[in-house]
C-alpha cells in the first residue's frame, strides 16, 4: 500500500469564550503515522486535550477559547494499514439499536419492503445500489437535522445522507452498522467524506454509496453511531462562526481502482 498523506486547515471565529471539540486527526489505530496538529488564536497556541475513544477516534477539546480568530493545522503521512477492527459485544448492540440521525426504527418496515428475503452480502449489495440509484447527490440539499428518513423522503443529499440511509436501512434489518468520517483521496471537491460500515462475514466494510473516491485509499478520522459523534468540530459552549476550511488528501503513486461490487475494509 502506497503512502497516503492528509491535511486540513479550519479558521473559526470565536466570538464568545468556547468550549470546542474537533476531529481532524487520524485514527489511533494506524500504527505508523507522521503528524502535525496546532491551534492557535493570533499568535498564541491554545492548550488543547486529546480524548481517546474505544474506536480508535481522537477528539481533541479546547476548554475556554479565547474570543479571536482561532486557527486549526493538521497534516499527516499515514505509512501501511490499521489493523482490522474486531466486532465487540457493545458494538453488535449500540449499532444494531437507532440512533439520532439513523432512525431505523422508523425505516425499518420499508427496509422490509424494499429488501424482503435478501441477506448477507446479497442484502448490503440491494441497500448501497438502492441509496445510490435513487438519492441524488446535491450539495445544500439538506439541513444539519435532517435524518435517514428526511433523506428517504427527498431523494436528495450529501455523503452524510447517504451514509446515514444506508446505515439506517440496515439496522432495519437488524444488521450491525455504523458510519464513519474519512480524508479520502480522490474526492472531487475535496472535503471531509462520509461513509457507512457494516458487519458482515466477521468483518467490517466499508460502503460508500456515493462512489466519488475509492475506498481503498480511504483515511480513517472517527467513528461512531452517525452525525453525532463524527463531526469534525462541535461547539459544547459559547459562540463561533466557522469561515474557512480546507481539506486534501493523496496517495503516492496511481489511486486505486475501486470495484464496488467487491468488499472493501476502511484500514
Amino acid at each position: 500500500m502506497t503512502s497516503r498523506h492528509v491535511s486540513s486547515t479550519l479558521i473559526v471565529d470565536v466570538r464568545q469564550p468556547a468550549d470546542l471539540v474537533f476531529s481532524v486527526a487520524v485514527s489511533s489505530e494506524y500504527p505508523e503515522v507522521r503528524e502535525t496538529l496546532s491551534f492557535r488564536v493570533g499568535d498564541e497556541d491554545v492548550a488543547v486535550e486529546e480524548v481517546v475513544a474505544p474506536s480508535g477516534s481522537r477528539l481533541h477539546r479546547l476548554r475556554e477559547t479565547p474570543v479571536g480568530s482561532l486557527t486549526v493545522d493538521y497534516t499527516a503521512a499515514v505509512h501501511g494499514r490499521s489493523p482490522e477492527p474486531p466486532l465487540l459485544g457493545i458494538d453488535e448492540i449500540l449499532y444494531t439499536r437507532p440512533s439520532r440521525y439513523c432512525d431505523s426504527d422508523r425505516l425499518a418496515n420499508l427496509a422490509h419492503a424494499h429488501f424482503e428475503g435478501l441477506t448477507g452480502r446479497e442484502l448490503v449489495r440491494a441497500v448501497t445500489d438502492w441509496v445510490s440509484t435513487n438519492i441524488a447527490y446535491r450539495p445544500g440539499s439538506s439541513r444539519v437535522v435532517d435524518g435517514a428518513l428526511e433523506t428517504y423522503l427527498d431523494r436528495a443529499g450529501v455523503c452524510r445522507d447517504y451514509a446515514h440511509l444506508v446505515v439506517a436501512l440496515l439496522r432495519g434489518r437488524n444488521v450491525p452498522a455504523r458510519m464513519a468520517s474519512v480524508y479520502a483521496p480522490g474526492l472531487k471537491p475535496m472535503d471531509f467524506h462520509a461513509v457507512a460500515e457494516v458487519f458482515l462475514e466477521g468483518r467490517w466494510h466499508v460502503i460508500d454509496a456515493t462512489g466519488l473516491a475509492p475506498r481503498q485509499s480511504m483515511v480513517r478520522i472517527c467513528t461512531g453511531r452517525d452525525a453525532a459523534d463524527t463531526a469534525f468540530m462541535t461547539t459544547l459552549g459559547g459562540r463561533t462562526v466557522l469561515t474557512s476550511m480546507t481539506v486534501n488528501a493523496w496517495v503516492d503513486g496511481d489511486l486505486p481502482v475501486d470495484d464496488r461490487s467487491e468488499p472493501a475494509t476502511l484500514s
